[in-house]
């Protein structure tokens, strides 16, 4: 049914996407790491500052993201129940 897969979508985008978080911030540990080093010239340095705005940007843009599709699932987690508990009242209402 459109419903379940549409949720099961929605899982498979939020493993994916903490997947895509879970590696920028490995990444961005990996870039500080390097950046603490005191033998990098002053191209590196700049080199790795904007390496990290970018993979610090990245993971904010992720967690935007991660947040609303929770958002998201968690509605359709609840017109999904909503749909049940309607249901169930129709059919009691229609057996008795």
């Amino acid at each position: 049914d459109k419903h379940r897969t549409a949720n099961r979508c929605s899982g498979e985008e939020i493993d994916g996407l903490e997947e895509k978080l879970s590696q920028c911030r490995r990444d961005l540990e990996a870039v500080d790491n390097r950046l603490h080093r005191a033998e990098l010239s002053p191209e590196a340095r700049r080199s790795l500052e904007k390496e990290k705005n970018s993979l610090m940007n990245k993971v904010s843009n992720y967690e935007k993201e991660l947040k609303l599709l929770r958002q998201e699932n968690r509605k359709n987690m609840l017109l999904s129940v909503a749909i049940f508990i309607l249901l169930t009242l129709i059919y009691i209402y229609w057996t008795m």
